[in-house]
């Protein structure tokens, strides 16, 4: 069902000062630097910085699981509990995402 762990999205309110303590953190450039998002890759992960974060209910980091079949696990999770936040869409490239929410309030990304 899932391939791991693929991405954290932290929401930020200063993208620019975000941008350098991850840059400082990860000792790599961001391959990513727009205002709307600022993606690292490091450790075979991608670290994202979401300046809209927070307007979009993001408390804190996501963590996005990579799946293989995005609208079929979406479907599973809502099924065993699971509320959905935000339906499947593209975010560029052809690559897709969704979140839910736990019970507990917790965010859980995919991607796929």
């Amino acid at each position: 069902m899932t391939g791991g762990l693929k991405t954290i999205v932290y929401p930020v309110r200063d993208l620019g000062s975000a941008k350098e303590l991850f840059r400082t953190l990860l000792g790599v450039d961001p391959y990513a630097d727009e205002p709307y998002y600022v993606g690292f890759r490091a450790g075979g992960h991608e670290i994202g910085l979401d300046p809209h974060g927070h307007a979009k209910g993001m408390t804190g980091p996501v963590p996005y699981w990579n799946v293989t079949d995005i609208r079929r696990t979406l479907a599973e999770l809502v099924a065993a509990g699971a509320k959905p936040v935000q339906d499947v869409r593209d975010v560029g490239d052809g690559m897709l995402i969704a979140s839910v929410q736990d019970a507990d309030g917790n965010l859980v990304g995919l991607v796929g």
